[in-house]
């Protein structure tokens, strides 16, 4: 038993000491290619590998990239083209073409993760993608399924935009539009039958362009701000990303389908725009990306989905310098193509964090109304000056504790912020306290369970 004790606590230890720089498999980056200035593949792979990126999502199937990733920890989520449902849906041989040439030959080597058929394609201006795209996804699912176990593994889905919902405020009212009922459930069961996820992409920065408040900045950046009630649900949200994701939550769960995973396909906010295009600035694209990335870390969840990470993937890897539109359009990189950053949002495998003041994370999700329980992991306790009940985590362990990796995402908030209103980032003291918190945490937790 004492051997088996110090084998666990030698394990606990090289976990949590290499935790701090690993890939994260909730974490992932769209790489698009609208851009004639790209780097070579094989560079892009060397960049994608000293991040903490654990997926990457293409809107094709380019050969090169496929390659460039094989034998390394990230996966790929590929993409058929809105152009390709046609062919997709009216023959299933088609389909089967596409599986032998885009995903076939790269097994097992590359990590394919899923297949996205079409890129908000319910809401094209093509009409008749909208009943050609399941039995598109149907074709694909079964030309799998019978390309080999390693194929058939791999999960069809479709991404769709924030306007396939008719209400998304207040979350708890969130809901589909009607004309788009028959399709979406029949999609819907599709994906529950499968396993598959629900593909969607909120972007915080469109409802500030739309709302160019002081109050809705803050809201959307992660920034402290007084909340936004959900009278539905009693739910004070702090953050828009957390609103709009429980918004789908709650309009899957109205419509059927509360198990469907949701997959957050795009986010993002531009670094520069047009000067009519509020908010397109570094320091709040820093600060979103920064702040997203530490809420994902937290482990916190959003308040209708506590206690887990919303798998996410950011846009985007690089500027795309051929993209149509306002300034802001080409202007959602993290990465220059000299593969350099644009700003630092944390996610190198070398760097802590962002490394200024106004993007130190916030306390997880879950804030609850005056009078109103908090969400699970927390408890409710009264601010001052009169305003809603906040969520914090409790001072003793019970029934209401909180996941564990909320309090060591809260040791490292209480650190960062620390560190940075003294005006500087200590990397190695930042890791070795996160390392030594872990590690005196789980250390303690492997006594309590032999």
């Amino acid at each position: 038993m004492e051997k088996r004790h110090q084998l666990l606590v030698i394990f606990l230890f090289l976990a949590a000491f290499f935790s701090s720089g690993r890939s994260q498999s909730y974490i992932g980056i769209n790489y698009g290619q609208m851009a004639d200035n790209l780097p070579p593949v094989s560079a892009t792979a060397k960049l994608l590998e000293s991040t903490t990126f654990g997926k990457v999502r293409l809107y094709g199937a380019d050969p090169g990239i496929i390659q460039a990733l094989a034998g390394t920890n990230i996966s790929l989520v590929l993409g058929a083209a809105n152009a390709d449902i046609p062919s997709l849906a009216a023959d299933p041989s088609a389909a089967s073409r596409w599986v032998s040439a885009n995903v076939a030959p790269f097994l097992p080597s590359s990590s394919i993760a899923a297949i996205s058929v079409g890129n908000e394609a319910l809401n094209s201006s093509d009409p008749s993608l909208a009943s050609n795209l399941l039995p598109a996804m149907q074709n694909l699912h079964s030309a799998l399924s019978s390309a080999g176990s390693a194929a058939a593994s791999i999960k069809v889905s479709t991404v769709h935009s924030m306007a396939v919902l008719s209400q998304s405020e207040p979350p708890s009212s969130g809901a589909f539009r009607s004309d788009l009922g028959p399709a979406l459930a029949a999609i819907l069961a599709f994906l529950r039958d499968t396993g598959s996820p629900f593909m969607i992409n909120p972007y915080p920065y469109f409802a500030y362009r739309d709302d160019p408040r002081p109050e809705t900045l803050a809201f959307c950046l992660f920034q402290p701000n007084p909340g936004r009630l959900d009278a539905g649900s009693k739910i004070t949200y702090t953050n828009m990303f957390d609103a709009q994701v429980d918004a789908i939550h709650s309009a899957l769960n109205a419509a059927g389908f509360p198990d469907v995973e949701i997959v957050v396909a795009e986010t993002g906010w531009p670094y520069r725009g047009d000067p009519g295009e509020a908010g397109t600035t570094v320091d709040n694209a820093k600060a979103f990306n920064g702040n997203l990335v530490a809420h994902l870390r937290s482990m916190a969840g959003t308040p209708l989905m506590p206690g887990r990470p919303v798998e996410t993937y950011i846009f985007a890897l690089y500027d795309e310098d051929l993209k149509p539109g306002p300034t802001s359009e080409r202007s959602f990189g993290l990465f220059r193509t000299d593969l350099t950053m644009i700003y630092d949002a944390g996610l190198s495998k070398s760097s802590p964090g962002p490394s200024q003041a106004h993007s130190t994370p916030p306390p997880p999700a879950g804030p609850a109304a005056a009078g109103q329980p908090c969400v699970p992991g927390t408890v409710a306790q009264a601010s001052t000056g009169g305003g809603p009940i906040q969520c914090s985590l409790p001072s003793a362990v019970g029934s209401n504790a909180p996941h564990t990796m909320d309090l060591s995402y809260w040791f490292r908030f209480l650190v960062d912020r620390r560190l940075r209103s003294n005006g500087f980032i200590v990397s190695v003291t930042y890791r070795t306290l996160c390392f030594s918190f872990s590690f005196l945490f789980y250390a303690t937790l492997s006594l309590l369970l032999i």
